[in-house]
């Protein structure tokens, strides 16, 4: 298998290239010009480098990415600074994900995977999942003025609303990410189990590699989670 992982050099892009890397997995990460990885993923042979913006990229550029993958992995995401919230590209995320959706559903005769991941912040509608009022106000004020909010919203909704069955996704909902050296217990569940603004609970970004990594390798998961939005909770406080 050969995964091509977007987001590679990010806080949990890069936790997902390690894990894919100790099962044996071959990686082309794309990163930034002057983006940083592990020196675990620099020094081996499983990992191709692609230097440059994802969003630069043509279409014919996007197609040769993913000619040789079986599965896609975005881990993309906005800096938390002044320029990364609310500077250019707004919709890196979004933009990204259609134009490699576009390519993988080109190629008719290949199946290539693809996980997103995504935040509790979106709200599967689809799946019956309700805000409360002070929720849906408050998720339509970010909307408005937090352009990575809006971003993750429309990625979420274009893998549901236009991709849906054409090719086998699986969008990964974690809440409040932190960071943890190892891996601990985690449960994933279908819908949040509470409220991602007035009560959310914590997910290592160590787990989500995990969980990404297995989705990768375990067919049964794969199969489970397929066309989901998962959500994703440390043991310790998936319940209410």
């Amino acid at each position: 298998m050969k995964v091509l992982l977007l987001g590679a050099s990010g806080a949990t892009g890069k936790l997902v290239g390690l894990q894919l890397l100790k099962k044996g997995i071959n990686l082309k990460a794309v990163i930034r010009q002057n983006s940083v990885l592990p020196q675990e993923l620099l020094n081996t042979s499983l990992v191709e480098i692609i230097r440059g913006n994802i969003t630069e990229f043509n279409p014919a550029e996007i197609s040769g990415l993913i000619a040789d993958c079986e599965a896609v992995v975005s881990c993309l995401g906005h800096n938390i600074t002044l320029k990364g919230m609310f500077g250019q590209p707004h919709f890196l995320v979004s933009d990204t994900l259609k134009a490699v959706s576009q390519a993988i559903t080109a190629r008719a005769n290949h199946k290539t995977k693809l996980i997103l991941m995504s935040t509790t912040a979106f709200t599967n509608h689809g799946a019956g999942e309700k805000n409360t009022f002070g929720e849906g106000v408050i998720f339509s004020i970010l909307k408005a003025v937090l352009p990575p909010h809006h971003d993750n919203m429309k990625a979420a909704n274009y893998l549901i609303n236009e991709i849906g069955d054409k090719i086998e996704w699986v969008a990964v909902r974690p809440d409040s990410l932190f960071n943890e050296d190892k891996e601990s217990p985690y449960t994933v569940v279908g819908s949040p189990t509470r409220s991602p603004l007035f009560n959310a609970g914590r997910t290592s970004r160590i787990n989500v590699s995990h969980f990404m990594s297995q989705l990768l390798t375990t067919a049964e998961l794969w199969q489970e989670w397929k066309f989901k939005t998962p959500v994703i909770y440390n043991e310790e406080s998936w319940k209410k």
